[in-house]
């Protein structure tokens, strides 16, 4: 069990796995309560980081997992937890990762949603170190005043599988889209499970922002997304539209060094390295709008920043949109790119902050970067429009 047997063959994931991560504890998500965390707690479930596997430490309460574990149930009922998402918003697929559990993994699970008002969650005490504890009495009665038992189910009771490295990740995708606030994963009867992963869309309320309120468009709050990129290596270009600034090199997208570099790197006058590859990354506005500031934030990349970068912006429906992700955005030469941001040569470990003018309205943007390299963040501030435009 201390090492995972290596993965014969690679399958293709599904598409929803690149939108963002709508329960990561990064976005603020938080579990409301759990009926169970003896051997490890179910805070562990939102992580940002892949599970880690340690041979030889234990708690007092049993093997350290990193996941949610409960203890082997002996009493009727089964185990289950409320999570509050960080970014409420429109759930496209579910990976509930087992990652190391595997003579222990929950063999069955489902999982239930809720849009809730702020002002219908019961206050919930603080749920603080939990580890070899159980819900107590009045920790139930508080939480049974959701009735989460009746939420909304996404996915009914199914079999998990264990958690080795080719059957770890089980995939769901979820047809009822609709705009959630808060889920409920329950495990049949008891076990653990290391990831829960809510892949999905944030969802702003559009109607309460004036068009002259200056908003960031592409936040994955106000329902930005990633589209399509070329590399995501060491990390996703989802990370760069994320909620406030990164705090490690892992919260951004970092791509492979390109092998086609050449040997001795050269420079224009500007001091602009000449070489012949780039990477990119592909993004889907919260709502159409026109940008009047860029910010692109190489915090914590200081040996491996980009040597510069062009952003440019694009109107196209969502028609166009399907044809060029079905297609990996290889042959859709009908785009009207247009430059919003110039090719800008890059410092390491800095904000660098742009305002430009730019008169149409732009449904996606296209960030590029030469020849590779790392952004922790990008912003992309201005006024949401009513219109599509037909082109840009």
């Amino acid at each position: 069990m201390a090492v995972r047997p290596v993965q014969s063959k690679i399958e293709k994931v599904p598409d929803f796995v690149h939108m963002n991560d709508l329960a990561c504890e990064s976005t603020g998500a938080k579990v409301l309560f759990a009926t169970d965390d003896w051997f490890a707690t179910a805070e562990n479930l939102l992580k940002s980081e892949a599970p880690q596997w340690k041979a030889h430490e234990f708690t007092n309460f049993g093997k350290w997992m990193d996941g949610w574990e409960t203890r082997r149930k002996r009493i009727p009922g089964h185990d289950w937890c409320v999570i509050q998402l960080g970014v409420p918003g429109v759930i496209h697929g579910i990976d509930v990762d087992t990652s190391y559990f595997t003579g222990n993994y929950a063999p069955r699970m489902s999982i239930q949603a809720a849009c809730l008002k702020a002002d219908a969650v019961p206050d919930l005490m603080l749920r603080g170190e939990r580890i070899g504890t159980a819900a107590s009495e009045v920790e139930s009665e508080a939480i049974g005043k959701l009735k989460s038992e009746v939420w909304t189910e996404l996915v009914p009771m199914t079999i998990l599988h264990p958690g080795y490295v080719d059957t770890c990740h089980n995939y769901f995708p979820v047809q009822q889209h609709k705009r959630w606030t808060h889920i409920r994963l329950n495990m049949y009867p008891d076990g653990g499970i290391a990831r829960l992963r809510l892949y999905g869309i944030g969802h702003n309320d559009w109607t309460a922002i004036s068009q002259r309120q200056t908003v960031d468009l592409a936040a994955m709050t106000n329902g930005g997304v990633c589209v399509g990129f070329s590399n995501a290596h060491f990390g996703h270009p989802n990370n760069i539209i994320g909620i406030g600034r990164s705090k490690v090199m892992s919260d951004g997208w970092e791509t492979a060094r390109r092998l086609d570099r050449p040997a001795v790197l050269k420079a224009d006058d500007q001091g602009i390295l000449q070489v012949p590859g780039c990477e990119w990354a592909i993004f889907k506005l919260g709502h159409p709008g026109v940008i009047t500031h860029i910010e692109i934030d190489t915090s914590h990349f200081k040996g491996n920043f980009p040597d510069s970068c062009l952003i440019e912006g694009c109107g196209i429906t969502p028609e166009e949109e399907r044809k060029c992700i079905d297609a990996e955005w290889k042959s859709c030469a009908s785009l009207k790119w247009k430059i919003l941001l110039p090719i800008t040569k890059l410092k390491p470990h800095q904000q660098h902050f742009f305002t430009i003018k730019m008169e149409d309205v732009a449904t996606h943007t296209r960030l590029t970067m030469r020849p590779d390299g790392g952004i922790s963040r990008m912003r992309l501030v201005g006024h949401p429009s009513p219109l599509l435009p037909v082109n840009l």
